[in-house]
């Protein structure tokens, strides 16, 4: 399931709003990875665009739960999509064959990735 953080926009986002919310999202939750999709990445948006992000992080708390911290931690003006999976279950999904997720990690951009793995 995917959590939608939406505010009703007049206009597209540009790339520093995208950076600075992926910013906060990376300071606070230590994502992995988080994957900018859809128009945004490969395509033309439009002021009816949302933002779609796919945010890779390796836990053991749910990721509704974790989508929904996250999306309200954000505070932006733009229509904002999150979704959060854990390494093992885009290796699953990927497995299985789905289309929507491989889509996302072969066209999608990377904005963000982990330099360093953690040592818990």
């Amino acid at each position: 399931m995917e959590i939608t953080a939406s505010i009703i926009g007049k206009r597209c986002a540009d790339f520093d709003e995208i950076k600075m919310q992926t910013t906060r999202i990376a300071e606070r939750f230590d994502p992995e990875k988080i994957i900018l999709f859809g128009s945004y990445a490969y395509g033309k948006p439009t002021p009816q665009s949302d933002v779609d992000l796919l945010i890779i992080v390796d836990t053991n708390e749910s990721t509704l739960k974790l989508s929904s911290e996250i999306a309200l931690s954000l505070e932006h003006s733009f229509p904002l999509d999150i979704i959060v999976k854990t390494p093992k279950q885009i290796k699953r999904r990927l497995q299985n064959g789905d289309f929507f997720i491989e889509d996302i990690i072969n066209l999608g951009k990377v904005i963000y990735e982990r330099t360093n793995k953690r040592m818990d």
